[in-house]
């Protein structure tokens, strides 16, 4: 009797005693019993501390413009699983999954794959089974060891590189650097999208002999009051309207999805094409949960921001915004730095509405040990404490005066429990 997607799901979690297992032998030995079919024509792969989900996105929506035919994976959800699998810009549906799950496990033997490998091999058959045009892939973790990295990529994308997951990069962004630029190929593109990359990364791009194009030398963004310009050292350069999605950070990210487009060529397209292709991408690209504004009184925008970059973005976009009173509901799994996050918005939060995680997953923080280290590094915070984040959640909505905000961020399992009651 076949298994419902649920039922695969929980299965899944049991195969493998570890819920992360990096490493290719094992994922790569189903994909070659499988068959190991090329996923699409031409694959981008996106890697990056921040910023991947997002570029994803951009890329998707740039080359569906193109009437390209696209797959994209993702990780994690916030929703339902078939989220992490998109053609064409519809989520996968349970049957193709399952179908996909059992071809799987048919080849899969005494192999114990990860849930995340169970994914990243579901998504590799799905994308092509449909005959994608591109498929474009988010690396879960890391790079050089994560399991979308079995595919050659005909262009790498590295958003940004800093401290997270330590205990499986590095200590610093150099080691973390050279993890992430596993993800590249001898002779083939690798754009790196931040203007301060780590040399760890440089240096291991430069050993694997990748061809790098890097923000602020090779491709740079001019912005101005009525939109912003992409300009390429080569001459190009296009006057574009503003990306869809709110933050200072996304023109990085969107500088970047536009030059690995630029450098991966697409076949008939007209110089007027692409340009045609990228402003309407820009124009219609939509992510969950990146400063997504869910609306209402007091406005709420939640956000997935979980580590201290990521914050640094946040205050970024609050510098940008009209002068309010914000509520933040956070929380935060107990291996990310709290501390890194708190600093990076300081008293740019007038009230802290602290949630624990402990109760939504075995990796959440407990509200105490939030509140105590809120304590440690801002003594003089205003801030509440709740059991979880529909407790937090309602207690800023009740708090938040009109002309003040709510931000609701820290973590998937924050921006889910948020959505989620959104939905009702």
């Amino acid at each position: 009797m076949s298994r419902t997607l649920a039922e695969w799901l929980a299965y899944q979690e049991r195969v493998n005693v570890h819920s992360i297992e990096l490493g290719l032998d094992r994922v790569r030995e189903v994909w070659r019993r499988m068959g190991a079919p090329a996923p699409a024509k031409r694959v981008i792969t996106v890697g990056g501390t921040n910023g991947k989900g997002s570029t994803v996105a951009l890329l998707e929506a740039m080359l569906r413009a193109a009437d390209l035919r696209v797959g994209a994976f993702t990780s994690p959800h916030l929703l339902e699983y078939n989220e992490r699998v998109r053609i064409d810009g519809v989520d996968a549906d349970d049957a193709a999954l399952v179908a996909s799950f059992e071809r799987i496990e048919a080849v899969r033997g005494s192999v114990p794959l990860t849930y995340f490998e169970f994914g990243a091999l579901a998504a590799l058959d799905l994308f092509a089974r449909a005959v994608v045009d591109v498929a474009v892939l988010e690396v879960g973790l890391g790079g050089r060891l994560d399991a979308v990295n079995i595919v050659d990529a005909d262009v790498a994308v590295i958003t940004t590189v800093d401290l997270d997951h330590m205990e499986w990069l590095g200590p610093d962004r150099d080691s973390i650097g050279r993890e992430k630029a596993g993800i590249a190929r001898a002779g083939r593109p690798a754009i790196v999208g931040e203007l301060d990359p780590p040399a760890g990364l440089l240096d291991a791009l430069a050993e694997r002999g990748a061809r790098v194009e890097r923000a602020g030398i090779d491709f740079s963004v001019e912005r101005h009051q009525d939109g912003w310009r992409w300009l390429h050292r080569d001459g190009s350069a296009m006057e574009l309207p503003d990306p869809a999605l709110a933050a200072p950070v996304q023109y990085a990210n969107a500088a970047a999805a536009i030059a690995a487009l630029h450098v991966l060529g697409l076949g008939a397209l007209t110089p007027s094409a692409f340009f045609a292709a990228v402003s309407a991408g820009l124009h219609e690209v939509r992510v969950q949960a990146r400063l997504q504004s869910i609306g209402g009184e007091p406005p709420l925008v939640v956000d997935v921001g979980h580590n201290p970059q990521a914050a640094r973005a946040l205050a970024e976009w609050l510098d940008t915004q009209p002068p309010a009173r914000v509520h933040a509901v956070y929380g935060a799994l107990a291996d990310k730095d709290v501390a890194g996050v708190i600093g990076a918005l300081g008293t740019r939060i007038g009230h802290w509405h602290l949630a624990g995680l402990d109760q939504a997953t075995p990796r959440g923080m407990p509200v105490a040990t939030l509140a105590a280290i809120l304590q440690q590094v801002l003594p003089q915070a205003s801030y509440g404490v709740h059991a979880d984040v529909p407790a937090a959640l309602a207690a800023a909505r009740a708090a938040a005066q009109p002309g003040e905000r709510i931000l609701a961020f820290g973590s998937f399992f924050v921006a889910s429990a948020v959505l989620a009651e959104r939905l009702g």
